[in-house]
């Protein structure tokens, strides 16, 4: 008799007996109470249900989610939400252990802080935000809030920021007319460089035509005494040759062009040299 009881006794705890594999979680709930069991082997008493909830990451893509800014223009985000459960008992109890149900709840809380701080703030403020907004607090009440529906929140973030079409046109009228301004501030700032350059060079152009006239009437004016120097020393150690010197000269001077023709009396000075003989 005993046998039989103690082989009952086995039986009955052998059919509560379960094993956790160690990609999942389990929830023994029965009797108003709920137990969570990490992987291993465990007894389930008194009987109660088991559900079995997998421990996998869950990346949840959030895509085109419509947000405003402070001035009230549209925003288009794509969000990703990577997450597990965490606690079984907890993800059953406010979830009833459904993944879109838990999933949509934490969206919701993710959606709801995004559009506070996007609301706080003008539209190129928010494109230029590090991790897209979610910010350190942020993302400690998100995990908050996982919490409480039995998650572990691993990472959240931004994947992508677009704006409508029509504050796209926007943006790039703004962005041409901004262009356009810095492009008249660049090209007057260039004409005044240039004109300031031309007025140095002609400046400099003036100064070293200056400088080189200078210097040629002063060399030549050396180089006049200098010949007046040779001239008269010549003409002091011959009176004679000088004379016949300047009748060339003036020589050159009144027959030097063809078609002049001079009227002069052959007998004066001026033919001297001409008529004399060779030794002159």
């Amino acid at each position: 008799m005993l046998a039989i009881l103690a082989a009952l006794l086995l039986g009955v705890l052998g059919s509560r007996a379960f094993t956790v594999a160690e990609t999942e979680l389990a929830v023994c709930s029965g009797n108003g109470s709920t137990t969570s069991y990490q992987p291993g082997l465990h007894w389930c008493w008194p009987p109660a249900s088991i559900v079995r909830v997998e421990r996998r990451v869950i990346s949840q893509h959030l895509t085109g989610e419509a947000f405003l800014s402070s001035e009230q223009q549209s925003l288009s985000i794509d969000l990703v939400i990577n997450w597990r459960v965490d606690n079984a008992a907890n993800f059953l109890t406010a979830s009833g252990a459904d993944e879109q149900v838990a999933g949509g709840r934490l969206a919701d809380t993710l959606r709801s802080d995004l559009k506070s701080a996007y609301a706080r703030l003008p539209l190129a403020e928010i494109i230029r935000l590090p991790d897209g907004g979610i910010s350190a607090p942020l993302m400690s009440h998100l995990r908050s809030s996982a919490q409480q529906l039995g998650l572990s929140v691993l990472d959240a973030h931004v994947q992508r920021v677009d704006t409508t079409e029509d504050v796209s046109n926007a943006i790039f009228k703004r962005m041409q007319t901004a262009f356009a301004a810095q492009a008249g501030q660049i090209r007057s700032e260039g004409q005044a460089d240039a004109g300031r350059i031309r007025a140095e060079a002609e400046r400099n152009r003036a100064e070293i035509l200056a400088n080189g006239s200078r210097d040629a009437q002063r060399l030549r004016g050396e180089g006049d005494g200098q010949a007046a120097l040779v001239y008269a020393r010549g003409y002091g150690r011959s009176p004679e040759f000088a004379n016949f010197y300047r009748s060339l000269q003036a020589y050159r001077t009144a027959l030097g062009r063809e078609g002049d023709i001079l009227v002069i009396q052959p007998e004066g000075d001026f033919y001297k040299y001409l008529r004399s003989a060779a030794r002159h």
